[in-house]
């Protein structure tokens, strides 16, 4: 467009130029078929999961949608990280012994037979009970004195009814997170629930501590977790319409007020 008469005509401002050093030629890269490597992409969306990882998520995602009825959603209610780092901080003072310290155990016994010496009548050592059918033994008999139970136990059925069995017997519980995390202590890949029926002496002051934290957190709770359900919690594009259609109706519902 021409400049009008009489009007200023404004030189354009010419850029400074870049000193381009002629050793470096500039060669942009081409990503065509034979061409550069294309730049790393985030390519999990893309991923085939193996069959087992597909089932978990599936499993994380049902159990958020569908309705979990009290019994199982106090699972969901688990220790606090620094009651339960503690607790295992004493669980690991009473572990049992593994295969190896066992067979040491029964060979220097056998020596000692062997020899004709008295190999002593050692006392029975105080360590964390485990196995459920054990475990269930202890607490029917009112023998133990804390069971910790794991939250991921599959299938759950197995332990559900163990909160229940400690209420009635008055026997204080937890639940915590990671069966996995409980085989460690007893030498097991997994380990579904823990039991303590003593500790030592010097022990006891701290132990009290975490049993009343524990009686607090769990068994005074229980009749609060056994009318709370959980689930319920639907996908962010179903919340969106749900909000949607709320808005709609109380537009409606405001117009024919007015």
């Amino acid at each position: 467009m021409a400049p009008k008469r009489g009007g200023k005509v404004v030189s354009a401002k010419k850029k400074p130029e870049k000193a381009v050093n002629p050793l470096f030629e500039k060669r942009p890269k081409q990503f065509g078929i034979g061409g550069a490597l294309p730049p790393k992409r985030d390519m999990s969306r893309f991923v085939k999961w193996p069959k087992v990882v597909q089932i978990q998520r599936k499993r994380r995602i049902l159990k958020q949608r569908l309705k979990v009825p009290p019994a199982l959603n106090q699972f969901t209610k688990t220790l606090d990280k620094n009651l339960a780092t503690s607790l295992f901080k004493m669980l690991l003072k009473y572990r049992p012994e593994d295969r190896a310290a066992k067979k040491e155990r029964l060979l220097v016994k056998a020596t000692a037979e062997a020899e004709g010496k008295d190999p002593g009548v050692s006392k029975k050592p105080i360590v964390v009970k485990y196995g459920l059918n054990h475990v269930t033994y202890l607490i029917e008999q009112n023998k133990a004195q804390l069971v910790v139970i794991a939250h991921d136990v599959d299938p759950i059925e197995l332990v559900v009814w163990l909160p229940a069995l400690c209420r009635k017997m008055e026997i204080p519980y937890c639940i915590v997170k990671g069966k996995a995390r409980l085989g460690t202590i007893v030498h097991k890949k997994t380990a579904s629930v823990l039991c303590l029926t003593t500790v030592k002496n010097e022990d006891k002051l701290e132990f009290s501590k975490i049993l009343e934290a524990i009686k607090a957190n769990f068994n005074d709770k229980y009749d609060e977790h056994r009318k709370k359900w959980g689930g319920g919690i639907m996908g962010s594009k179903s919340q969106a319409k749900t909000k949607a259609k709320e808005k709609l109706l109380a537009k409606e519902a405001a117009q024919r007020l007015t």
